[in-house]
């Protein structure tokens, strides 16, 4: 204790040590967390307000030093960071050590830095109609200045005084170049902001509202914007001897409490206790709720008396456990060292990676020498990760011509699956040698489980607003990190894509072994067979892909992209930085692109599009032009519609652009009338919207 010293925040530099206080803390910088675990409120930064568990840093093994290791990286060891600004709820240490962190980033190079930079400083947008506001400008300065230099001649030819010329030549420049102009349009823009205030839509760019008029295609996040926040669970279908039983509506059954596919619902997951309640991640809280299970944690005195072993444990409810048998005193003396309990403690976790699409746990059942390892993620993954003989034949592929596979009816009818998968661990794996072992070692050659079922229902609002959108001929399209398949279903049940339409999914591969990269074709209700892509006049189609495909496509198909989006409706598993790709190839193809979603992962792309509108009011929404206090997609008519109210002589002068007889009309109507007839329509105006309740 005697080399801990406090500093000011404001002292601290890139390699300082830090002890993170155990009633928590508010971080004023980056740090990577070296000793001890923490729980943090990231939703400063995420918009997601369910605190995540942030794990040290793991140390190298030792056998395999000599290898080349990876260096630290903020995103692919971002569950061991601690980020500047997010909120450390709780800590955990074992035998008085203390949790401690070194700091790697501070100032404007910390996460929630990076993002005050970006508010502040944001990437120049280049919007069309101020391109041409500018353009209608000048040709009213060139009719100005050749009014100008005609009166001159006309003036000097009939002999006027030079006061007179002046005069009458600096008029012509006042009248065609009307000065009411502008404030015209900070006076319908103000009223429009004013009035979306009114219905719960909260606007940080005033200048962005003259664009959402022309928006004529708006992208929607899936999760939380078009579908409800939480998922329900439909089902479970558990996979024995490498054949699927039929399916079961929940776990919470005595004849499956000691089967280890509850087993891993219980034990896979990143839940905690804050305040004697659970807390989590949604889909990791209804699955361990469906088993019924009780979650303990150790106290702050018990971890201080004990090493790293088994800090939190989990058991059965004891009616669901089968009665303990009547047993004569010789019978129990022999079954004394065997613990009637059935418990089941997490050793280590291996926390969810969005770019491995799977998290998973190391578990030692209470009395058993040998641990378990138990895995849960995208079924794609989970099965590839699995010996090939516990995996059924028709869980992925259709052996047959009319026989689906098990995992497309399911994400055919949007419902999110979720793979589970088990190993049993070495005997020689201690328990010190699991907290440093890598996760690789311990996710392969799985025994594949079964199957989890999420149901994740379309929010009331959702058809109607899609259906407005279609009448006023403005596009919809969806963007989401969820699978493929679930995304097409709840594009065709909101609404997005009709039901006669066809699907095209576009799968890219990348180059590899000296081929080329190629696009394959596949339909969407076929999507084992491939296809050439024919699309004929007489029927509507939309392209499909993922985000490896549009990632393959973007760097060595640049062209063809901007040929799918024109049509493409829904794009899945797509990242961050690839929602703001897309934008911007939309914007490339001469739309005006508008963006709504729920504040999480959508920033930038929230940012980067003509009319963003964040359904989040956390401080990830600083980021979004347009904020909505309605959680649902209702406010996106609501704000093109409001647009009038800004735009009426900005739709004059930007409509008069179509033809050089329109702004002859416009420059012969203002030389004839003046500015003050202009001024007075624009006070009759703006007094009938105030009155009005468009």
């Amino acid at each position: 204790m005697t080399d801990i010293e406090e500093i000011l925040s404001t002292d601290l530099v890139p390699g300082d040590v830090m002890v993170i206080p155990s009633n928590g803390t508010i971080m004023p910088c980056d740090a990577v967390l070296i000793s001890g675990t923490c729980i943090v409120n990231e939703s400063m930064l995420t918009g997601e307000s369910v605190p995540v568990t942030k794990t040290n840093l793991p140390n190298p093994v030792p056998e395999h030093r000599g290898e080349v290791s990876s260096a630290y990286n903020t995103e692919e060891h971002k569950r061991h960071t601690l980020f500047c600004g997010t909120n450390v709820i709780q800590t955990r240490f074992y035998t008085g050590e203390l949790v401690k962190a070194v700091v790697v980033r501070t100032g404007f190079s910390t996460a929630k830095g990076q993002l005050v930079r970006s508010i502040l400083y944001p990437k120049p947008t280049d919007f069309k109609l101020y391109r041409d506001a500018y353009l209608f400008l000048l040709c009213l300065v060139a009719v100005a200045g050749i009014g100008f230099i005609y009166t001159i001649i006309l003036s000097i030819m009939n002999k006027v005084p030079a006061k007179t010329i002046i005069i009458e030549s600096l008029d012509i420049i006042t009248i065609t170049v009307p000065p009411a102009l502008p404030a015209a349009m900070t006076a319908g823009i103000v009223y429009a902001q004013r009035r979306l205030k009114r219905i719960g839509i909260f606007c940080i760019s005033p200048q962005r509202i003259n664009i959402c008029g022309q928006i004529n295609l708006v992208c929607f996040d899936k999760t939380g914007t078009l579908t409800e926040d939480g998922l329900d669970l439909w089902g479970v279908q558990r996979v024995e001897n490498g054949s699927f039983h039929l399916s079961e509506e929940n776990a919470y059954k005595e004849n499956l409490v000691k089967t280890q596919f509850v087993a891993c619902m219980a034990t896979c997951h990143s839940l905690t206790k804050i305040e004697g309640q659970l807390s989590g991640d949604p889909l990791d809280l209804k699955m361990f709720e469906a088993t019924g299970w009780i979650l303990e944690e150790a106290t702050e005195e018990e971890t201080s008396l004990h090493n790293q072993i088994m800090p939190t444990v989990v058991r059965p409810p004891k009616q669901l456990l089968p009665p303990e048998p009547n047993l004569s005193p010789e019978q129990d003396m022999e079954l004394y060292e065997l613990s009637p309990a059935y418990e089941i403690g997490i050793v280590r976790q291996f926390p969810f990676s969005s770019a491995l699409q799977r998290m998973s746990v190391v578990a030692r059942l209470l009395g058993e020498k040998r641990m378990d390892a138990y895995m849960k993620g995208a079924p794609e993954v989970v099965a590839g990760l699995c010996t090939k003989e516990t995996v059924p034949a028709h869980f992925g592929e259709k052996k047959q011509k009319n026989n689906k596979s098990v995992l497309e009816c399911y994400t055919k009818q949007g419902f999110r699956v979720i793979a589970l998968a088990r190993r049993r661990l070495e005997a020689k794996l201690s328990w010190h040698k699991v907290q440093n072992i890598s996760r690789d070692h311990i996710e392969t050659n799985m025994e594949f489980l079964g199957l989890i079922i999420m149901q994740n229902k379309l929010k009331a609002e959702t058809p109607g607003v899609l259906q407005d959108l279609y009448k006023a001929n403005i596009r919809t399209v969806m963007v989401t990190g969820d699978n493929m398949l679930t995304a097409i279903s709840v594009a065709r049940d909101c609404g997005m894509i009709p039901p006669k339409d066809t699907v095209i999914i576009a799968d890219a591969i990348p180059p590899h072994d000296g081929q080329a990269a190629k696009i394959t074709w596949r339909y969407a209700d076929k999507p084992t067979k491939t296809t050439r892509l024919e699309p004929t006049t007489q029927e509507m189609y939309h392209f499909a892909m993922n985000g490896k495909s549009f990632a393959v496509i973007a760097e060595h198909f640049p062209d063809m992209l901007q040929k799918l989006v024109l049509h493409g409706t829904v794009f899945a598993r797509m990242a961050p930085d690839q929602k703001t790709q897309l934008i911007e190839t939309l914007q490339g193809v001469d739309y005006f692109v508008g963006m709504c979603g729920d504040g999480a992962n959508d920033c930038g792309a929230l940012k980067r599009a003509h009319g963003g509108v964040s359904l989040s009011e956390l401080e990830a929404s600083v980021a979004s032009p347009f904020t909505s206090r309605t959680p649902n997609i209702s406010c996106v008519p609501s704000l093109i519609r409001f647009y009038f109210d800004s735009s009426v002589l900005t739709h004059i002068y930007r409509c008069s652009l179509s033809s050089c007889s329109c702004i002859r009309k416009i420059y012969i109507f203002i030389r004839c009338i003046g500015n003050v007839f202009i001024i007075n329509i624009v006070k009759i105006l703006c007094s009938e919207f105030l009155k009005s309740d468009f």
